[in-house]
């Protein structure tokens, strides 16, 4: 399929079930409020290395935050409840607890849960004090230097979470591509409950399963790489000098769908001559999820 002139090939991204949770973070300035969350979301691109992988969803203004300060919504993603709690936790203590003036409150509900607050309050070394409000809500109030931080007991656990969506950009030079790419990060990002978690949005290092060396889970995607079209099975034209990789992780099924539009719609509209001139998805025959988004479905 051809729309806009950007060819768009008749292939599915395919993506897996994951767990996952949001959580929103609070501080006195916005500057704070992002300075914890991204803080918290660091090194966590890919499960493949990182135990998890999280993302910001968005900014979240003064009416929208249960404290009425600035925020940010984060979501986190993981391949079981068990290890997204330790992720959870971890990236807590370390990242958001530490950080000057925040608070942190459940970003999701749901009938299943994990714990947020229930998981550091022993860090106030019995000085913590446990508050619940009338509607059910259950805080912890731990002391800390700058005074307390408050953090709400538990956030919502979906189970139904999908990981690894993707798209691939392919330009006639490295500028082009990356502007493609730029352009569908930005729109991708105004859709709710869907994260890209690689650096800025965009990875260039997209992977196959396996390697040629033991033990490794993963190794370059060489068909996909231009230095190796004469020496490999390479489905690249001979135009095409660059491949960049969008993967979207989100709380459902539909979030990745809606940013995967998103982003296809910013592509067609750029163009071939100031973006990218052909787009793909990665895939492993069906075998690796129960998820498959049809590209051409999508830009239809």
């Amino acid at each position: 399929m051809n729309v806009g002139g950007v060819e768009i090939d008749d292939t599915f991204a395919e993506a897996f079930a994951m767990s996952g949770t949001a959580i929103t973070i609070t501080g006195p300035t916005r500057r704070w409020a992002m300075n914890a969350a991204t803080s918290m979301t660091g090194f966590a691109t890919s499960i493949i290395g990182c135990g998890c992988e999280a993302g910001i969803d968005r900014e979240l203004g003064v009416r929208e935050t249960p404290d009425g300060r600035p925020g940010v919504r984060v979501l986190i993603l993981s391949m079981s409840p068990d290890e997204l709690q330790k992720q959870l936790a971890n990236r807590l203590g370390q990242c958001v607890l530490t950080a000057p003036g925040s608070a942190c409150f459940a970003g999701v509900g749901g009938s299943a849960s994990l714990k947020l607050g229930d998981a550091i309050r022993y860090f106030g070394d019995g000085w913590q004090i446990s508050k619940r409000l009338d509607d059910g809500r259950h805080f912890w109030r731990v002391p800390v230097m700058d005074g307390e931080f408050l953090c709400e007991a538990t956030t919502g656990l979906v189970t139904e979470a999908v990981g690894g969506g993707n798209l691939l950009l392919m330009g006639r030079s490295y500028e082009t591509t990356l502007h493609a790419a730029e352009a569908a990060i930005g729109a991708m990002r105004a859709v709710p409950d869907a994260i890209m978690p690689f650096p800025g949005g965009i990875v260039r290092s997209g992977t196959k399963i396996g390697g040629k060396y033991k033990g490794m889970l993963a190794s370059t995607n060489d068909a996909y790489c231009p230095t190796l079209r004469g020496a490999v099975g390479s489905v690249l034209g001979a135009t095409i000098a660059c491949v960049l990789e969008i993967v979207i992780d989100g709380l459902s099924e539909a979030a990745v769908a809606g940013a995967m539009r998103a982003g296809l719609r910013a592509i067609v509209r750029l163009g071939p001559k100031r973006g990218a001139v052909r787009v793909g998805a990665g895939n492993y025959g069906g075998g690796l999820g129960p998820f498959k988004f049809h590209l051409k479905e999508l830009v239809a």
